[in-house]
């Protein structure tokens, strides 16, 4: 918690507020104008205003209720999270068409690069399903973020302080932004040393076993590749990985390793069709990935059992357009 003062409440759902003073309440709805006003911008411009406003404002949390049975905390006027002020926000909504139509499915999340917890808060909660998950998160500052977050949701999923990489070790995190901690770059980087795991790990140490089913998803700013090189066996079973490929790569870094150098079918959401489309080439993605300053994710996955879920999602998006 960032201070000892009881957190602010909000329920998307209603937009009712609780425990907030007008100075408060004024900042929250200069937060949600921000959030409206930007998006047709891809927020350009949103995480600097509202961490400017956040020196204006007492430092206290904001607890934000997501769905009936999903709380989620995070500093209040924090400039990547509180865009969910916003009703009409949605957050990596790829993520949550697969999240949703996957109620049924007896799975693991691996939330790798978890920050907060968003997505273990989500996945674990009773209208998605209430599926195990596994909170992977390398950052001191973070981690006892995400650690309160499973705390107010019951403890119900895993928080793992650590990195996830190629291979078993240690390295050096760094990073201004707590959305952005990465262990990418040179060995002898100055920051904080963690741990570092192998998605293969996960196996060989008991915590997952290799007849489950996994949703995968690597936020791990710039190791992409090197999490997919670390988890080749992991990648074998019934699972799904969702990479970031960022806007700002014009050369598709983390899709052209998947596609020449593993086995796993690789799909994208298509805004224009709402559909996963196959990535049999790039240009896809040079027609998808049209703001430089967010990221878009890519699937993929050699499981028989996701790609029937795959087609039957794309199946229940034509009816929904017909």
């Amino acid at each position: 918690m960032t201070s000892a003062q009881a957190p602010i409440q909000f329920d998307r759902a209603s937009g009712a507020f609780q425990g907030v003073n007008p100075w408060e309440r004024l900042a929250a709805f200069a937060l949600m104008a921000g959030c409206r006003l930007s998006a047709p911008f891809s927020h350009r411009g949103y995480i600097m205003c509202a961490n400017l406003l956040r020196t204006a404002v007492p430092s206290r949390d904001i607890v934000v209720k997501l769905n009936p049975d999903a709380l989620f905390a995070f500093p209040f006027s924090d400039g990547y999270w509180s865009k969910l002020l916003d009703p009409a926000f949605s957050y990596e909504d790829e993520l949550e068409l697969l999240f949703r139509h996957s109620v049924d499915v007896d799975y693991t999340l691996l939330d790798c690069g978890a920050n907060y917890g968003y997505w273990s808060v989500l996945v674990s909660s009773a209208p998605f399903g209430a599926h195990k998950a596994i909170a992977i998160e390398p950052s001191a500052q973070n981690f006892a973020k995400l650690s309160n977050n499973a705390r107010i949701n019951g403890g119900r999923f895993e928080p793992i302080k650590c990195a996830i990489g190629a291979v078993r070790g240690t390295a050096n995190l760094s990073g201004t932004k707590h959305e952005a901690f990465s262990i990418a770059g040179a060995a002898d980087a100055a920051g904080e040393q963690v741990p570092v795991l192998a998605l293969d790990d996960l196996l060989d140490d008991g915590r997952v076993s290799a007849n489950g089913k996994y949703l995968i998803k690597l936020d791990v700013e710039g190791v992409e590749i090197e999490a997919i090189k670390g988890g080749t066996r992991l990648l074998q079973a019934d699972s799904v990985i969702m990479c970031e490929e960022h806007g700002n790569d014009p050369a598709h870094t983390v899709s052209r390793f998947i596609l020449e150098h593993t086995p796993l079918k690789l799909f994208v959401r298509d805004p224009a069709s709402n559909r996963f489309e196959t990535v049999a080439d790039l240009s896809i993605l040079d027609r998808i990935k049209v703001s430089t300053n967010v990221g878009y994710n890519v699937f993929g996955t050699a499981s028989a059992f996701w790609l029937d879920r795959i087609n039957s999602l794309n199946a229940s998006a034509s009816r929904r357009t017909q």
